[in-house]
């Protein structure tokens, strides 16, 4: 079945890798040409919870909107409530694309850039709903080719799952990924980290990886590292740190902490390790949500930041504002959006232009 991992692309002849031509996955905050999102349309995803929803990413588009293009994806009556809602919105272009689901970070594709005079290129990786959990995911794993087609974009398929929220880079060939995502065997059967390093090289463009092995309470995404651990310079990582001893994300999130404390750049400087806060636990009836600051987006002139009603929601604003002084940080409410088992970050898909 497409998108369940199985076959791995023969690299050895006749294929020369996106990275030997030049392409390279940028960092989130260089330079946008746009940002692509899906509309919300699957109540199962916020059960018992849905109504609100849209409106949400209504919120979203009327803040990126000012600072770049935003392009969304919507078919049938979700499309209709697309336009109806957002349409009208200078710099936004809604298309005709089905989707099973809202989560463009993870069954979209991964922009790259290159030098000058290469043509735009984009990664179509395989997508299967976060390792065959959520069914079907047909349409979404079709999305990354509906955009090729749409921007004229040239097009590498690697063969292997990978989701956007898997993974994050400094840009400069520094990355760090999900070990217990990218390597289950409900996605990428048979593959060891090595083998994930060599598509993350040679697609793009890392030099070195660094792994995650954290969790987080309510993540159904079996460890995302942007829940865990963003970039937010080139020597720079932001962590969310839970303060209580007694919580359940307490030993996971200080492990990834002190891990990334012993980690270095590729110049060989160690990283700058910077806390942010975590919600208190937010709870849906007796499930919980996996509600972080660390789930921001970062577009042209913005960094936008989850807001759960929370003591902490000032404090993470405030320090996010102070690591990108040259951008405006924005908190939009997100307590509802959570219940989908995501956040902002979850939510976009950033095209570098």
């Amino acid at each position: 079945m497409r998108g369940q991992g199985s076959g791995f692309r023969n690299m050895s002849t006749g294929f020369t890798p996106p990275a030997a031509l030049g392409y390279r996955m940028p960092a989130e905050w260089e330079r946008h040409a746009a940002t692509w999102l899906s509309w919300p349309h699957n109540r199962d995803t916020w059960p018992g919870r849905f109504d609100p929803i849209p409106d949400v990413w209504r919120r979203l588009v009327e803040a990126l909107a000012p600072q770049e293009t935003v392009h969304v994806l919507a078919s049938g009556e979700a499309r209709e409530q697309a336009v109806a809602m957002v349409g009208a919105i200078e710099n936004v272009i809604v298309h005709d694309v089905p989707t099973n689901d809202a989560w463009i970070r993870d069954h979209g594709p991964t922009f790259l850039v290159g030098p000058d005079g290469l043509e735009p290129a984009l990664v179509d990786w395989e997508y299967n709903a976060w390792g065959g959990k959520y069914p079907p995911f047909d349409a979404d794993n079709a999305v990354p080719g509906r955009i090729a087609e749409i921007t004229g974009r040239r097009v590498f398929r690697p063969g292997i799952v990978m989701e956007g929220g898997a993974i994050d880079t400094n840009g400069e060939g520094l990355f760090l990924a999900a070990r217990s995502c990218l390597t289950d065997p409900n996605r990428n059967p048979d593959t060891d980290t090595a083998t994930i390093e060599r598509y993350l090289a040679d697609y793009l463009g890392a030099k070195r990886t660094i792994w995650i092995d954290g969790t987080m309470a309510g993540d159904d995404t079996d460890g995302h590292v942007d829940q865990l651990a963003r970039f937010v310079g080139p020597s720079t990582v932001v962590v969310p740190i839970e303060r209580d001893p007694g919580d359940a994300n307490y030993a996971s999130l200080a492990a990834t902490a002190a891990q990334l404390r012993g980690e270095t750049d590729l110049a060989g400087r160690p990283l700058q390790v910077v806390e942010l806060p975590m919600p208190r636990p937010v709870y849906f009836d007796e499930t919980r949500a996996p509600a972080c600051y660390a789930n921001f987006y970062l577009a042209n002139g913005l960094v936008l930041v989850p807001q759960y009603g929370d003591p902490a929601d000032a404090e993470a604003l405030e320090i996010l504002a102070g690591l990108f002084p040259d951008r405006q940080a924005v908190g939009l409410p997100a307590r509802d959006l959570v219940w989908g088992l995501g956040a902002f970050h979850c939510a976009t898909q950033q095209e570098p232009g």
